[in-house]
């Protein structure tokens, strides 16, 4: 099982990015799968997680109505646009899912390799 990220940049406030991640050695879109993020000296926030066989999709408060989580599932790819950022939004974001698990609430227990956002103001 591997997540590999991308995406991460340097913007301005207000400007958007968009993150991708790519999964192998599982179909990602019956699992529970989304977005962690971890700015400095703070802790792993849950940012977005998306279950595509149920069409469930959960956001944390911080991002609701400026981040959109989807999947292709013919690329086996989970994005995260990223729209109005914030300096409050910069950190590692990291993909992760359940692996056969299909509940967003649930540990995630496989991570892909971080990606750095970075908001100027």
């Amino acid at each position: 099982v591997q997540l590999q990220a991308s995406g991460g940049g340097s913007v301005q406030a207000g400007e958007s990015l968009k993150l991708s991640c790519t999964a192998s050695g599982f179909t990602l879109w019956h699992y529970a799968i989304g977005w962690v993020r971890q700015a400095p000296g703070k802790e792993r926030e849950r940012v977005a997680c998306i279950v595509s066989t149920y069409g469930n999709i959960e956001y944390a408060d911080s991002v609701k109505d400026r981040f959109t989580i989807s999947t292709d599932n013919a690329k086996n790819t989970v994005y995260l646009q990223m729209n109005n950022l914030r300096p409050e939004d910069t950190a590692v974001y990291y993909c992760a899912t359940v692996l056969y698990g299909s509940d967003c609430s649930m540990k995630y227990d496989a991570w892909g390799q971080g990606t750095l956002v970075t908001v100027s103001s």
